[in-house]
């Protein structure tokens, strides 16, 4: 794949959409604000959430080995703490304390022990940094030989792992590598296969719309599961997903357009803080002007939710706050070689 790929942007604006609009909608559930129609929108929910982080651990894994290569194990690792480690606990913290201060705004009771649990319980959206940089971890030791004859061979271990995880040890680490890591691992063999499937990405985004449709229909409405019951179901519905929103990516690609690759190159900025906009949005909308109207609650909390971060994201990294987004660079760290966006996490350039 060539350094710098529109189709990629396309996919982490896809994937953040989906994302802000899912927590709108789980806060909607959880105020109490949505009273019709909650089975419909608890479908939706969970045919979100059967695929749409598992795409970001995809995206993850694309660039991964090419950056493996070029700074070396420790290099990535270093890289990681940067810009996956350093944002999840300075956000973590900033988020905790202001819904703690809020508590009695909001749907939740936060307290400051919650904060700051934070190393061996993550909070809210943050799980996903916190799983990623162990992902990543994992990845720079089985991935070490700097060899692609080992890509196909981690990917379908990591699947049968994920198949069989019922029978693995219940510990939340445990889980998350588990649960996420396959999906990386197919990001990471996908590099194989992906100028293929850019060739002729209209008619995979057919092929795989009609199959994720009739699984998502097997899964949900037939089988009855949520995207909770994880095993060899789930992971064809999400592996088929990913498809399809990969495959639809590339197509819109070919005529790119600005503000929705915006969206993409600043997910990481909405991922943080589309939380505090949204709900902000919520209680402003629900506590001080009594509207009650769900359509219009999902409406202005999504676009609030991804224009505000992007706002704020411009702001800051024109003043110069870079340091609210990866840590700051210090002398030692200097000789690093110089990343490229697609060389970050997904919800991170």
């Amino acid at each position: 794949m060539n350094s710098r790929n529109v189709w990629v942007d396309y996919a982490k604006a896809i994937g953040i959409i989906l994302v802000v609009y899912g927590h709108v909608l789980r806060g909607l559930l959880n105020a109490d604000i949505i009273k019709a129609g909650v089975e419909t929108h608890m479908l939706v929910d969970s045919i979100i959430y059967s695929f749409h982080m598992p795409l970001f651990f995809f995206l993850s894994g694309l660039f991964f080995f090419k950056s493996l290569t070029s700074r070396g194990g420790k290099g990535v690792f270093v890289n990681k703490l940067d810009t996956v480690v350093y944002p999840f606990l300075v956000w973590s913290i900033l988020q905790g304390l202001i819904e703690a201060f809020l508590s009695r705004y909001t749907n939740g009771d936060v307290t400051l022990g919650e904060v700051f649990s934070l190393l061996w319980q993550p909070r809210a959206q943050f799980w996903f940094l916190y799983a990623l940089f162990f992902v990543f971890a994992l990845s720079i030791v089985l991935y070490g030989s700097k060899s692609k004859k080992v890509f196909l061979p981690i990917f379908l271990l990591s699947a049968v792992a994920y198949g069989l995880q019922e029978y693995a040890p219940r510990q939340m680490l445990v889980d998350f590598l588990i649960q996420n890591f396959v999906f990386f691992a197919f990001g990471v063999w996908f590099t194989n296969i992906a100028a293929a499937i850019e060739s002729q990405p209209g008619r995979i985004a057919i092929f795989t719309l009609l199959v994720t449709a009739g699984l998502e229909y097997q899964f949900h409405i037939i089988s009855h599961h949520t995207y909770i019951d994880r095993g060899w179901m789930s992971l064809m519905v999400a592996l088929s997903a990913i498809l399809l929103v990969t495959s639809v990516s590339m197509v819109l690609a070919r005529k790119p357009v600005q503000w929705f690759i915006t969206i993409g190159t600043l997910s990481m900025p909405i991922y943080l803080m589309h939380i505090l906009a949204g709900s902000g949005v919520r209680v402003i909308l629900s506590k001080f002007l009594h509207v009650d109207n769900v359509y219009l609650h999902i409406f202005a909390a999504c676009v609030v939710g991804i224009i505000v971060p992007i706002i704020a994201a411009k702001i800051m990294l024109k003043l110069r706050m870079d340091y609210m987004f990866q840590a700051p660079k210090l002398n030692f760290l200097k000789k690093q070689p110089k990343h490229s966006s697609n060389d970050t996490p997904p919800v991170a350039s």
